[in-house]
């Protein structure tokens, strides 16, 4: 193994928001409040997913704010007689736009209505892909999907590890063995943590679903083409809580260095898994993990005394 940086030295962090809904579709604030809220907060960046709405708000980029121009598609199961969607399965899935400059006129694309059909989705999936689109599978618990709905995805960049919203709505927020499994199948892809806030709660209600799951890019300045570009490569690391301030490999060890928490995991693609625990009532902000070179992938878990946690993204050990 190459030793080699797995979140940048240079630069610095940009927090953003990856999953947010407007009045546009069924959300609460405008876009100009999204803004106005999640600046207030320390956030440079949203991606704008609302629902079947392609959302390019150029108006709102300044020097210290990036709008991403995306959407938020989704494919139902049949509606049962009863018509309730309690118990429907679905995939949802945001897109981002890659160059929202080249797509005038845009309106956004429906994968087909046929559930069950994966040929059908993954031909959809490539054919944004190749549109310049990146494409994030959504909250796989809340979507009541089990692993043969999403092992198999093909043309998908990243999933979401944590979505605030769908664990304000039932628990149903937090997926890291479905990441995990995505993995083991042969997926090679990155994870987020996302608000998909819609905000019918106001701010400093226990059931606000903003500002609670996040996205923090380490960029050396804050452009639409740096964001893409780090969404595409991986720079960055997905938290509803704590830091991660430094991860490098370093003569066949990870190194990890963190805000103070109780847990650092070193997760593999087999079940052997390496960590670092603080004694009880005690932090720990770092740690060094010798590696074989059998581990398959690596990323690491950092949970504190809240039971919140960081999750850096997989780093596959044959491509060092």
């Amino acid at each position: 193994m190459k030793d080699c940086e797995l979140l940048p030295r240079q630069g610095r962090f940009y927090k953003a928001n990856l999953h947010c809904h407007t009045v546009l579709s069924d959300g609460r604030w405008t876009k100009e409040q999204v803004k106005e809220e999640y600046q207030k907060r320390g956030y440079s960046i949203v991606a704008f997913t609302d629902h079947r709405h392609y959302g390019w708000h150029p108006e709102l980029m300044d020097e210290g704010f990036i709008p991403l121009a995306a959407y938020e598609a989704d494919l139902n199961e049949p509606f049962p007689p009863s018509g309730s969607f309690s118990r429907v399965r679905t995939y949802h899935l945001n897109f981002y736009d890659t160059n929202p400059a080249a797509r005038a006129g845009f309106a956004a694309l429906q994968p087909p209505q046929r559930y069950g059909d994966l040929d059908a989705l993954n031909a959809f999936l490539k054919e944004m892909q190749q549109n310049g689109f990146l494409c994030c599978y959504n909250h796989p618990y809340w979507s009541l999907q089990q692993s043969a709905d999403y092992t198999a995805l093909q043309g998908v960049f990243a999933m979401e590890i944590y979505n605030h919203g769908c664990e304000l709505d039932g628990l149903y927020g937090l997926a890291p063995q479905a990441y995990d499994e995505m993995l083991r199948a042969g997926q090679r892809i990155f994870c987020l943590s996302t608000d998909d806030n819609h905000d019918a709660y106001p701010i400093g209600s226990p059931l606000c679903d903003s500002f609670g799951g996040f996205t923090m890019f380490k960029l050396d300045r804050l452009s639409y083409a740096n964001v893409i570009d780090a969404l595409q490569t991986g720079r960055f690391y997905a938290s509803n809580g704590p830091e991660i301030r430094e991860l490098y490999l370093q003569n066949d060890t990870l190194h990890v260095q963190c805000s103070p928490v109780e847990k650092i995991y070193l997760v593999t693609q087999g079940r052997h898994c390496q960590m670092r625990l603080a004694n009880p009532g005690q932090t720990i902000t770092e740690a060094q993990f010798p590696l074989k070179g059998d581990e398959g992938y690596i990323r690491v878990d950092c949970r504190d005394a809240a039971g919140r946690h960081a999750y850096s993204n997989a780093c596959f050990l044959d491509t060092l």
